[in-house]
């Protein structure tokens, strides 16, 4: 007998504790082929020659736009309720990236 969730269409997803906890990132490096857009999460400290990715996600392209449309409804959101989030594009102490890969 199929669960009534299966049924419903919906998907249950786990979240495990030590996925819940999550990783802090200052910066996003966005590179991309013709067929997937890989988003590298880094952690930079002031002071420190080193910065490591923390984690990496690769998307098709139709994932990376549903992304972008969430992100961006969830900005709104946000700001409706806080008030406007305030983004320069200076990257302040953060190393210049040259090539195709974008950064966030």
């Amino acid at each position: 007998m199929e669960n009534n969730n299966e049924q419903e269409g919906q998907i249950q997803i786990e979240l495990p504790e030590d996925v819940a906890q999550g990783t802090y990132s200052n910066l996003a490096i966005i590179a991309h082929s013709s067929s997937e857009f890989v988003i590298d999460f880094v952690r930079i400290l002031p002071g420190l020659p080193k910065a490591k990715v923390k984690s990496r996600i690769i998307l098709t392209p139709e994932h990376a736009k549903r992304l972008l449309f969430a992100l961006n409804e969830n900005i709104n959101r946000y700001e409706a309720q806080y008030g406007q989030v305030s983004a320069d594009n200076s990257p302040g102490f953060l190393p210049p990236i040259n090539g195709s890969i974008g950064e966030a």
